[in-house]
């Protein structure tokens, strides 16, 4: 059976201010003046941020970003123009051990509260439109992360967009590292635009740009480990500047797993 986790579908042009979401089949407008989690259904996220202690950056559970009045800061807020959902990551902020890069991102969660953590098999996806307000060089909006099941911290897959419009996906050569990318779209800064990654069959990646469907082999090397999705503003360049930075705005996102 499949299950379905529906934060937003949204029909949104430009900086409308009538931005139109689904919830659960029902549609309203999207409020501009509510915390994300009044517009998005976050409980099946956690939310990481580019503060805290070095090495330890601050998560905020899915609890704390449900509703009207959940969560919201500088970097993870309600754009009051028209109801994305927008992340924000300084090229200066706190990173985890594994990276030099700051982020302001979500991490997919269960609804009981624990980790997702799920196997290749079967079919799993991720749906989005956003789009990337600024950049300084490249930001990567979209993730499938390796979960439980070796040492290493590698993504299977991470989805960029560079600073001149272009799209690119990074595929995980193996656990050990080594990604090798692939230019699957081109969008202007500012412009709206949509994505879907997949897995299905447990040994094929599909990805969706736009209307546009690419495939990729998953390595026989990933299968041992688990899987979870990441979506937001991952910053793919550092320096001393707090201006300087990733602002992503996302329309909707949605999660199946079947």
């Amino acid at each position: 059976m499949s299950r379905s986790r529906l934060l937003a579908a949204p029909t949104a042009a430009g900086l409308a201010l009538a931005l139109t979401v689904l919830f659960g089949g029902s549609a309203r407008a999207a409020n501009p003046n509510v915390a994300p989690g009044g517009n998005f259904d976050l409980s099946v996220w956690q939310l990481q941020e580019p503060v805290g202690s070095p090495g330890s950056p601050t998560t905020i559970s899915s609890s704390r970003l449900q509703g009207a009045g959940g969560y919201q800061d500088a970097y993870f807020y309600t754009d009051t123009r028209d109801g994305a959902m927008t992340f924000w990551a300084p090229e200066k902020g706190v990173t985890t051990p594994n990276s030099n890069y700051a982020r302001s991102e979500l991490r997919e969660m269960n609804r009981d509260g624990s980790a997702a953590n799920w196997s290749l098999s079967g079919s799993h996806r991720m749906s989005a439109t956003l789009r990337v307000v600024s950049v300084t060089k490249n930001v990567c909006v979209g993730q499938i992360h390796l979960g439980t099941g070796g040492s290493s911290t590698k993504p299977l897959l991470e989805l960029y967009y560079h600073s001149n419009g272009d799209i690119v996906l990074g595929t995980e050569n193996s656990p050990d590292g080594g990604q090798t990318t692939h230019g699957v779209g081109h969008v202007s800064i500012g412009k709206t635009w949509t994505y879907t990654i997949a897995v299905s069959g447990g040994n094929t990646i599909d990805l969706t740009v736009n209307g546009t469907t690419t495939h990729y082999a998953v390595p026989s090397s990933f299968n041992q480990y688990k899987q979870y999705f990441k979506a937001g503003s991952y910053n793919q360049s550092s320096s001393d500047s707090t201006t300087n930075g990733a602002r992503v705005a996302f329309y909707g996102l949605t999660v199946n797993h079947g």
